[in-house]
């Protein structure tokens, strides 16, 4: 398959089959190598054949167990479409939700990043109208710990700083325009201030994410989707990425869809692709880093 896309992109690329027990060395330009893995029917650029469906899972499964492993240090997925996997007879959700499950893992946390912001959702792919009864104290005190921790494991930030969105207009106005502050958001803070967490919030959506409120926050963590990703994408659409926290491994992705549209149309941007690449690399770079100061703290 990439063979054809080269050829027909006129791309002179040598690509290269990985071999996992070679020594690592720097990226050759104009090579790419590979770990090859069986299609079932030909890939014709732009339609979804649900023959490949076992592919494109077993790409995520092969991707997962080499970085649980060791063998890889990071994973950087691009978009799947949901539809077409679920027609071939798989329960599929999501990336984060199947690659969670591969790792045998608690609670992944979807964060999105670009270099003006950082945003943790507590919901993600939710109709509106189940964001509230999906909003519990358990859920929240999660989100708020794992980005928390996250937050100094991967980014290497010792005191993160992180600004909590309330759910409702205004925050609630005490209740009059929705308790969802009162019952839940604010116990969980207070609990969470008590052990030691930076929090500020609730604070109103409409007012989170000015240059004032955001002075010095290290991640926002928005309620739901369309309360935080709109204002993370207009600061930078193609340049956010998307991570996936809660993990054993680190995983980072592309912040847009299949957009089948586009393909081949030579009208489609790889600028994503490329800040997710450059993000795993960051992150692993600095997971290889804090290592090496825990073992000098512990010596």
């Amino acid at each position: 398959m990439l063979q054809e896309r080269a050829a027909c992109l006129k791309l002179d690329i040598d690509l290269r089959t990985f071999n996992p027990d070679s020594t690592p060395n720097k990226h050759i330009p104009g090579t790419l190598t590979v770990q090859t893995l069986q299609v079932d029917a030909p890939v014709i650029p732009g339609q979804l054949d649900i023959a490949n469906a076992d592919y494109v899972l077993e790409s995520i499964k092969s991707a997962t167990s080499g970085c649980l492993s060791g063998k890889y240090q990071a994973m950087v997925t691009g978009p799947v479409n949901k539809a077409i996997i679920n027609q071939a007879g798989h329960d599929f959700s999501g990336h984060t939700e199947f690659i969670a499950e591969l790792c045998d893992t608690g609670f992944p946390v979807m964060l999105l990043a670009n270099n003006k912001m950082r945003i943790a959702l507590v919901t993600t792919h939710l109709p509106l109208a189940k964001v509230s009864e999906h909003i519990t104290s358990d859920r929240l005190e999660k989100i708020i710990t794992i980005s928390a921790s996250e937050m100094t494991r991967r980014f290497g930030i010792a005191h993160p700083r992180l600004l909590v969105c309330g759910l409702n207009p205004h925050a609630g106005e005490q209740g009059h325009l929705g308790d969802e502050e009162i019952e839940i958001i604010v116990p969980v803070l207070n609990k969470l201030r008590e052990s030691g967490h930076l929090l500020k919030g609730p604070v109103p959506a409409d007012t989170a994410f000015t240059p004032e409120a955001l002075a010095d926050i290290d991640l926002v963590i928005a309620m739901y989707h369309d309360q935080g990703l709109p204002v993370l994408k207009s600061h930078g659409f193609g340049d956010t990425v998307n991570i996936t926290l809660g993990l054993p491994i680190i995983r980072t992705s592309v912040d847009h869809g299949t957009a089948l549209d586009l393909v081949a149309t030579g009208k489609a941007s790889s600028s994503s692709l490329s800040c997710a690449i450059h993000q795993a690399i960051r992150l692993a770079n600095n997971e290889i880093r804090i290592q090496k100061v825990s073992e000098l703290e512990a010596h």
